[in-house]
């Protein structure tokens, strides 16, 4: 494992991609309504890479031999946890929940940011998990100061979110990111507090929790990207892309976040 530190000179070309990609993802997460269907949410995030003049992160991608994924957005819905093709027969009807996960490249360094929405009128249950997946990331965020280690934010999504009755996906995990969008190290969303790498000034990571309703179990479909909830229970997925400072986190991907305020 090789971790690569940040210069504050690139931690601040990460801002400026970050800040594009808060601002792309907002267009796209307040467009996400009943009737629109993720084939057109792709489109818009389309035209905000062309209007920012930046590179889509997702477009073309293909880990270990993955056919090349096609959409600049992944738009998972409901039982979706992530990697859901943008499709036009993929229409969001009222009371839906959607995943939208959302990375660019801006002068060679990598953004990563993913919000889940509610669509319409939501059922509390569903707002609940949304909810819970959410405050668990703040919580993994606030732990991101020098000393502290990768165990301990798994540990804070981990006992939060089960304290809640729900689940944590361990197939998928956050990283390291910089000059490429997966980075080491590989940044957990569970495990034990005191463990795993130290968390040092330099260090920029994705955290990603994604949480299920139900079981943390999950199947990939016959496309070779989408991943489901192995029971289809619903699941909700936020991210943000983080630097570690001497001051504490600063959220990257969040237009108000300050160092060491995030």
């Amino acid at each position: 494992m090789r971790i690569h530190l940040k210069s504050a000179d690139e931690i601040g070309l990460m801002r400026e991609a970050g800040l594009v990609a808060a601002e792309i993802l907002e267009t796209v997460c307040e467009a996400a309504k009943p009737g629109i269907s993720t084939w057109e949410l792709d489109q818009i995030a389309r035209r905000g890479i062309e209007k920012h003049k930046v590179k889509s992160a997702f477009l073309h991608y293909n880990p270990g031999g993955k056919p090349p994924y096609p959409g600049v957005l992944c738009t998972s819905r409901n039982e979706v946890i992530v990697h859901g093709i943008p499709r036009k027969n993929d229409v969001l009807v009222d009371g839906d929940i959607i995943g939208i996960d959302f990375g660019i490249y801006r002068a060679g360094f990598c953004a990563d940011t993913a919000r889940t929405v509610l669509v319409g009128n939501v059922s509390p249950e569903k707002r609940k998990l949304v909810e819970v997946c959410r405050q668990s990331l703040e919580n993994a965020i606030a732990l991101c100061v020098p000393g502290n280690r990768l165990g301990d934010l798994g540990h804070a999504v981990q006992s939060y979110v089960e304290s809640n009755g729900f689940s944590v996906v361990r197939q998928f995990v956050g990283h390291g990111t910089g000059r490429a969008m997966h980075e080491d190290p590989q940044v957990p969303n569970f495990g034990k507090a005191g463990t795993e790498k130290r968390l040092k000034a330099g260090l920029v990571i994705a955290v990603e929790p994604m949480v299920n309703a139900g079981a943390p179990d999950v199947e990939e479909l016959d496309d070779d990207w989408t991943a489901v909830t192995k029971d289809r229970s619903m699941s909700a997925h936020f991210e943000h892309t983080i630097a570690i400072t001497e001051k504490g986190p600063w959220v990257l991907t969040r237009p108000t976040s300050t160092p060491g305020s995030p």
